[in-house]
């Protein structure tokens, strides 16, 4: 019974992920490789212009290597708040259909945009590499852990977003500028190690710095200072999903559809 019921969300999420292809890509030209193709084409513009401006290393870090960890980080944590955010708008009419649930919905969203920057960073890695700007991680499976620990937090922290906006329509006006805030806030274009000590406690306050600075710890390696607890990350994504989960079910009954 549990078997089939878990085969039936799956096909539904499946589903749900085949449409989300056809309409946001299309089936001509690139297709879904533009999900992809995306963040590619942004990581290398902005490492083209860094390198105008910036020195080749900085605080001992390599430009390329930095830009990629800190431009694809960034990128999973954007896309997965402004894509959740408006998923439910773009697939109101879905949700007449009873075996279709807001959470369907999200989770086809999670799952595409994980999918999709995730395919984009090994995608860049494999290109820095082959161009000798980068060198293998120094530890894979903290390469992984970090990455993925970034993905629960930010999939959680993106559904007590769009969860509050289900609930309270002004909301939604102001998740364009949480995002915007990732930014500095984050830890993406700044390491822990390069702030005062005495602002570093409070930096790491903030979880979405931890799985950044795992990141990193395995692309640099151990000569370059890394501060991360995977435990406190792993901790305010557990709450984030918790608290983003409950919101969306119980706002179920103020959702209109057509």
């Amino acid at each position: 019974m549990a078997v089939a019921l878990l085969n039936r969300h799956l096909r539904v999420v499946g589903s749900l992920m085949m449409r989300e292809v056809i309409t946001r890509f299309g089936r001509e030209g690139l297709g879904f490789a533009w999900l992809i193709g995306e963040p590619l084409l942004f990581c290398f513009g902005v490492m083209g212009l860094w390198s105008l401006t910036k020195p080749a290393y900085e605080h001992g870090v390599r430009l390329a290597p930095f830009v990629m960890t800190a431009y694809m980080s960034l990128i999973l944590c954007r896309h997965l708040i402004g894509f959740l955010a408006g998923a439910l708008q773009a697939n109101m009419g879905l949700l007449y259909h009873r075996q279709i649930t807001p959470l369907h919905i999200f989770t086809a969203r999670i799952v595409m945009e994980l999918g999709g920057a995730t395919a984009a960073f090994a995608a860049v890695y494999a290109v820095l590499f082959a161009l000798g700007e980068v060198d293998l991680p120094s530890d894979y499976l903290l390469l992984y852990s970090g990455w993925f620990i970034l993905a629960w937090v930010a999939a959680g922290f993106a559904l007590v977003l769009a969860g509050l906006a289900m609930r309270f329509d002004v909301f939604e006006r102001f998740i364009g500028l949480i995002s915007y805030l990732l930014i500095p806030l984050s830890g993406a274009f700044a390491m822990v190690a390069w702030a005062p000590p005495s602002l570093q406690k409070y930096i790491l306050y903030i979880p979405f710095v931890h799985p950044i600075e795992m990141i990193r710890s395995a692309v640099f390696g151990e000569f370059v200072e890394t501060h991360y607890s995977a435990a406190y990350a792993i901790a305010w994504g557990t709450v984030f999903n918790i608290i983003g989960l409950a919101l969306v079910l119980s706002s179920r009954d103020k959702i209109e559809t057509e």
